[in-house]
């Protein structure tokens, strides 16, 4: 697992330092315990039988020492380790985040949104608990069972190996036996976990259908039976580790039981055969949280395995980009260039040839089936997408050489424009952070919101829920033109903004649009042909190819299609 490993190895080797002082600062920890209770039971016992200062001076200092370094270590030892970890795992989701973000436009085709909210939350916490509960208990275990043995190898090696026998089964054989019954089953939990997040997400999101339809207890069904299912499955798994835990403690228990008789015999004829027993004895009880979590943690493997696969399956998209340019003061035509793009050899053409040239302020829309290439097309003019073949340029300048200043220069408005669960100024001031109050009421009286969010409790402070969902679907795609304004970018990207409104709201919402951004270049994606007219261009794609192209009137006047489609869209054929 971690011979191609890109997530856990290289933060060892980065943090090693830290490493190495979280696991000695652990072995001091329960060094310290178990000596403090082996001075401390030889004091006792010792100033039982001989009640002289001078006599018991010595172990009264090491009971001192001891008692003092036990939590001044164990201190530090939780500082150093939680350190080690919160830097591991931060760098971990940074780097997360970093994958996501670089693979943004792919995001939907490739993972679920219940999958992206698994790997967020799920997996690297998994990877954290991996260090927390498995690899430090298990390495202080060693440590301490190393340090046992040599311990009582100096009395008697014969009973030293003993010892280790026994210590061995705590490190080595019940965790073994718990991988082996549990290891199926915390994988089982693991697939039930994510599909869990899955469907609850897909429910969620699919909430007013769900209501819309009347299906509420199966909506409840589909959200409540795999944590069902899993909570079945996690009862197993506490009722097998209550058994092994059990087992784990008998084993653990014969430990002190043989230090007793052996002590007994060894040092069997001496006054101080009271003293050695109670001490080799007590010596042990402290060091039984540092064995008993080796099981615990251990157990777990299965799902560290996997959420690490998991991680390690997430290959981020990496494009050779040419040297990046700074943004221009002015920008003129957008010109694309015998355009072609396809994902590899094996893949369907999603754009082929493709020629246009759009100049600055002019409005041009992009018509076709779906999937023909119309959503592609704005991808690769925001540079998203690297051509297979061709180029997508500014006044000259290929948009990859402007990736560090995109924002810049393109806007983007989608059909599902998210709004955050913050209020109503922050969202607009989004694009641009650095805007004043009354630059937002400017861009929210342009897309005419201005009365609406005056007539709100808190006005531009009201709350807006995750998603929007406080606000119409008009109202949300307004509040997103209203933070482009902000943006201030000369080119706006419209990917079927209206998708999902009644005509009428539909039409308002284009003739705001089209007003607001006078004077900006505009490529607008739609699937019908109302408010076209308001165009300069109008392309049709189909298998990524053009099949007609020119102004509204020109098309109007010479293309039998084109006033067929237009016929038939506006519900007259």
């Amino acid at each position: 697992m971690f011979k191609h490993d890109t997530w856990v190895k290289p933060d060892l080797k980065r943090y090693k330092n830290l490493l190495f002082w979280s696991l000695a600062l652990g072995v001091l920890t329960y060094f310290c315990a178990g000596a403090l209770m082996f001075t401390s039971g030889y004091l006792i016992d010792f100033a039982a039988t001989m009640p002289l200062f001078a006599a018991i001076y010595v172990p009264v200092v090491l009971t001192r020492a001891f008692g003092i370094g036990r939590p001044v270590f164990q201190y530090l030892e939780r500082l150093t380790s939680h350190n080690w970890v919160l830097k591991i795992t931060s760098h971990m989701r940074r780097k997360l985040y970093q994958v996501l973000e670089t693979d943004a436009a792919f995001v939907q085709e490739h993972h679920q949104t219940g999958d992206i909210l698994s790997l967020l939350s799920d997996d690297i916490g998994h990877i954290q608990n991996m260090y927390l509960r498995a690899i430090f208990p298990t390495v202080v275990a060693g440590g301490l069972t190393l340090l046992i043995t040599l311990g009582l190898g100096i009395f008697d090696w014969r009973f030293a190996l003993w010892v280790l026998l026994l210590l061995l089964v705590q490190i080595v054989l019940i965790p073994w036996w718990g991988l082996l019954i549990e290891t199926k089953r915390k994988l089982r939990q693991k697939e039930l976990n994510q599909k869990a997040y899955v469907d609850l997400t897909d429910a969620v999101l699919g909430l007013s259908d769900w209501a819309i339809t009347h299906r509420q207890e199966q909506f409840v069904d589909q959200a409540t039976t795999t944590t069902a299912q899993l909570a079945a499955s996690t009862h197993r798994s506490k009722m097998f580790e209550w058994a092994r835990d059990f087992v784990a403690n008998l084993f653990f228990g014969a430990v002190p039981a043989s230090l007793m008789v052996w002590a007994s015999w060894y040092f069997a004829g001496t006054q101080l055969t009271a003293d050695w027993i109670g001490s080799f004895v007590l010596v042990m009880f402290p060091l039984s949280m540092a064995f008993s979590n080796v099981a615990q943690g251990i157990g777990e493997w299965p799902t560290y395995k996997t959420a690490l696969s998991h991680l390690n399956q997430l290959k981020p998209t990496t494009r050779a980009l040419p040297e990046q340019l700074a943004a221009p003061a002015t920008v003129g035509a957008l010109t694309v260039q015998d355009l072609a793009f396809q994902y590899d050899a094996e893949s369907e053409v999603l754009i082929d040839h493709l020629n246009l040239m759009l100049k600055a302020g002019q409005k041009l829309a992009i018509l076709g089936p779906s999937g023909m290439g119309k959503t592609t097309l704005l991808q690769l003019i925001l540079g998203d997408l690297t051509p297979t073949r061709g180029t997508v340029t500014l006044d000259g300048v290929n948009v990859l050489q402007y990736q560090d200043q995109r924002t810049k220069l393109f806007a983007v408005l989608d059909q599902s424009p998210f709004l955050f669960n913050t209020s109503i100024l922050n969202n607009v001031r989004l694009g641009n952070e650095a805007a004043s109050d009354e630059d937002v009421q400017r861009v929210l009286r342009e897309v005419q919101l201005d009365e609406l969010i005056a007539g709100l409790p808190k006005g531009m402070d009201t709350p807006v829920e995750e998603a929007g969902f406080g606000f119409s679907g008009g109202e949300r795609q307004r509040l997103s033109l209203a933070r482009i304004l902000l943006q201030d970018a000369p080119i706006v990207l419209l990917d079927e903004p209206t998708v999902g409104l009644d005509p009428i709201t539909e039409q308002a919402l284009l003739d705001t649009m089209f007003r607001v951004l006078a004077g900006k270049t505009v490529l607008w994606v739609t699937h019908h042909l109302q408010g076209v007219s308001q165009c300069d261009q109008v392309i049709f794609l189909e298998d990524g190819k053009l099949t007609m192209a020119g102004s509204p009137a020109d098309l109007m006047a010479n293309n039998e299609r084109y006033r067929r489609l237009y016929a038939l869209d506006a519900g007259q054929a």
